[in-house]
């Protein structure tokens, strides 16, 4: 499939508009933040537009390097998982679609997720807890999933969104010392950084908590938009449906400490690797409860007649 063509999961409008959406008003909070930055630190702005500019290059070109090492990803063969590729094989064939490398992560937590800045530079990995404990079909459910992340080109969409937040944070410390460094042998009143100690700070804190509300809300919405375009690809819902349950439930029995080093990825994964009593707290969540996803699964199943 060449580059321009559409794969055949089906066109999710909402979700495209929510992504435009997002990525325009976290971008226009990120020049702004920049923009006060440069204003505010006049001597440090070349440093923090070439900091900004390449950590965001990087982290958008090499998205993919970056989550699989983060995760503990390896890609694997053919040979190695024969029922995993073949999987993938049969999933990219029916969606018209360019397939992605294949990697597994050795960890108990059932789990899988997709990362890259488009199909053709995708990785769909899976875990070995995953492959333990799901039938052929659950595992197929969960992949056409994940393939729809990629075909929807949203994963490079919650890459940047996810990072243009912590560089807020990154920025902000580098002119904060910048500035300091260049107020050293000036008054101690100088009106100029004493404004700047109290804005950039306050603005960060703004620009953070903008992008952490915007990117959460659309992290649900493209998690229930995968869950649709899978079940709609596969035409099994209930197989879907019975994945999710599965997994959720066997998530919710690992052990804390291996949850709390899964956490920081939430956005990625499959399903949150958060204990039964977080899932039940966590208003502002990566995904949609578990009763949202079963409830729309249920409706497109009763759709197709099933």
């Amino acid at each position: 499939m060449s580059p321009g063509q559409h794969s055949r999961f089906a066109p999710d409008r909402g979700l495209t508009g929510r992504m435009v959406t997002t990525m325009f008003v976290i971008g226009l909070l990120y020049v702004g933040f920049t923009g006060l930055l440069i204003v505010l630190f006049r001597g440090a702005w070349p440093l923090v537009v070439l900091i900004s500019g390449g950590l965001f290059v990087a982290q958008f070109w090499f998205s993919d390097k970056i989550t699989q090492r983060a995760m503990g990803a390896h890609e694997v063969t053919p040979e190695e998982y024969p029922q995993l590729h073949g999987t993938i094989d049969r999933l990219c064939a029916l969606a018209d679609m360019p397939k992605p490398r294949v990697a597994v992560t050795d960890t108990d937590m059932p789990n899988a997720f997709a990362t890259g800045r488009n199909p053709q530079r995708s990785v769909v990995c899976v875990t070995t807890g995953l492959l333990r404990r799901l039938e052929p079909e659950e595992l197929e459910g969960v992949l056409a999933h994940e393939l729809s992340h990629v075909a929807h080109r949203d994963v490079a969409v919650m890459t940047i969104a996810g990072f243009l937040g912590v560089l807020a944070g990154a920025i902000t410390r580098i002119a904060l010392y910048s500035g300091m460094m260049n107020g050293r042998g000036r008054s101690s009143n100088d009106s100029n950084a004493a404004l700047a100690m109290i804005l950039v700070p306050l603005v960060s804190m703004i620009v953070y908590g903008a992008s952490f509300l915007l990117t959460r809300l659309l992290s649900r919405y493209r998690e229930l938009a995968a869950d649709r375009a899978a079940a709609q690809l596969t035409g099994r819902p209930s197989a879907l449906a019975s994945a999710l349950t599965k997994v959720t439930g066997q998530i919710a029995a690992i052990p804390s400490e291996d949850l709390r080093r899964a956490q920081p990825y939430n956005a990625f994964y499959f399903a949150p690797a958060l204990s039964a009593r977080q899932a039940a707290s966590q208003l502002m969540s990566t995904h949609p409860s578990l009763e949202q996803r079963l409830e729309q699964l249920g409706r497109i199943s009763a759709e197709l007649g099933r």
